[in-house]
């Protein structure tokens, strides 16, 4: 894209500055309409899971009701407790919001389609979505209320909890890709499985851990069952209580901006992101990136579909799973994944 507005007379320094937010803009005002799109799909399965009709009057088939509520957000009237700390209580959603954005910034969406394909990309994706802790926290304890500073702790302790899961089983992925650039790490996965299949998720000692990365997903995006920060029974709404309009609006674009990212993660990081799920010719003709959003689709659609069905964890339960089982799953298997890749490149050592 530099090199098109090079064509067009621009000097080097603002052709690249032009294209880098031109790229910018491409990913960032799609994912936007994604969201809107993602919350109606979210409310149109829950609603047919639990045998109702979900969303249907505002547009045809209720496909503008994203759009109501956004404006309906956007005209009301911000209130900030008096209380607060105003500063702190108006950069938390900000920050939140920014970080769901940054992290795409790595994401390959196809073959050399990426904004920055940098090759420290998953420690890029691991360091700027911890940032996303600063957010919720802060919105918790400028609030100077009970209940939001009560989810908050619960936040970053489950954040930092699954993250360490998260951080283990990253390892077993960049141990078998031999990189820590995200396009490498698809491009190893072609016929990786039999020859024929694309995908770490179909290797039998990568799939526990595209099981935990995906459960971690949700408990990093605080989705059922791991919604403990919004806990109806004893936290109203959790940390974002006290907001209103569009400073609570950035909270749920930042959320649903997060769920995509974990899906696209999960499809990036297991199952081949934008190849085909066979190493078959004619499945190449299909852009990759309809391969990658087809992928994103399903694994949301199995966020939604555990949302719909599964009961609220207790705390101590969340807590127990992170400690307990994953992490020393997540530790056996880097051990196992290792210890197996020495093997296959060095030989038995007898």
């Amino acid at each position: 894209m530099t090199a098109f507005f090079q064509w067009l007379g621009l000097p080097f320094e603002a052709a690249w500055f032009i294209a880098t937010i031109a790229g910018i803009l491409l990913i960032a005002l799609p994912l936007m309409l994604a969201v809107a799109m993602i919350i109606y799909a979210d409310r149109k399965i829950w609603a047919a899971m639990a045998l109702r009709r979900g969303p249907n009057v505002v547009g045809p088939l209720g496909l503008l009701q994203s759009f109501a509520d956004g404006l309906k957000v956007f005209l009301q009237e911000t209130i900030i407790p008096s209380s607060a700390n105003k500063v702190l209580f108006l950069m938390a959603p900000i920050i939140t919001f920014t970080v769901a954005l940054i992290v795409w910034a790595v994401i390959p969406f196809q073959a050399g389609v990426v904004l920055s394909n940098i090759n420290v990309g998953l420690l890029y994706i691991l360091a700027a979505s911890s940032l996303g802790v600063y957010g919720i926290i802060l919105a918790g304890w400028a609030s100077n209320s009970k209940y939001p500073f009560y989810s908050a702790i619960r936040a970053a302790a489950q954040m930092v909890s699954y993250e360490v899961s998260i951080g283990f089983v990253l390892i077993a992925v960049v141990l078998w890709a031999g990189s820590f650039n995200l396009s490498t790490i698809v491009d190893a996965q072609q016929g990786h499985v039999l020859s024929f299949l694309n995908g770490f998720g179909f290797n039998p000692l990568l799939f526990p851990m595209a099981v935990v990365f995906f459960i971690s997903s949700l408990a990093e995006t605080q989705r059922a069952p791991f919604d403990l920060t919004e806990a109806e029974s004893e936290l109203v709404a959790g940390y974002q209580t006290e907001y209103s309009s569009m400073a609570f609006a950035l909270y749920w674009l930042g959320e649903y901006a997060n769920v995509i990212l974990m899906c696209a993660l999960n499809a990036i990081l297991f199952w081949g992101g934008y190849l085909p799920p066979i190493d078959w010719a004619p499945l190449y003709y299909v852009p990759g990136i309809i391969w990658l959003f087809a992928k994103i689709l399903f694994f949301f659609f199995c966020f939604s579909w555990v949302k719909a069905t599964v009961p609220r964890y207790r705390y101590d339960q969340l807590m127990r799973l992170g400690w307990k089982i994953f992490l020393p799953l997540s530790l056996t298997f880097v051990f196992l994944v290792s210890g197996w890749l020495m093997i296959q490149r060095v030989g038995m050592p007898w």
